[in-house]
């Protein structure tokens, strides 16, 4: 596993649960029946299929917008390590990992047509 080749999963403007697992989706390789709930994300972490390494930034606003959340999303990150069977590394970014060049809009942790605008197939 190297870390050059880790996923970042930025939690930059993540101030609730929907939109954490709004910004998983998005960044992990979640399987499309991924349920959006800590059970099934613990579960998908812990069966990937390669070796991973995952690198966290800008959860500060989200461990303090919701203390009781962040907590439990350690703990998924924690459990899921330790279970999986090919190697899975969760890395909390304190700071100096910047990488914004993908940076999720504002917003895009809406689910499909809570924009106002119609979303595809509506």
């Amino acid at each position: 596993m190297r870390l050059d080749d880790a996923v970042v999963l930025d939690l930059h403007g993540v101030t609730d649960k929907t939109a954490f697992m709004n910004r998983c989706v998005r960044a992990l390789p979640l399987p499309v029946w991924f349920g959006r709930n800590w059970d099934a994300l613990a579960d998908c972490l812990a069966d990937l299929r390669a070796p991973m390494a995952i690198v966290v930034t800008g959860w500060h606003a989200y461990a303090e917008a919701a203390p009781d959340d962040w907590g439990t999303a350690q703990e998924v990150f924690s459990a899921a390590s330790r279970a999986s069977r090919n190697g899975l590394a969760v890395l909390l970014a304190l700071g100096g990992w910047e990488d914004r060049t993908n940076a999720p809009a504002p917003g895009s942790d809406d689910p499909p047509g809570a924009s106002g605008a119609p979303g595809v197939g509506e």
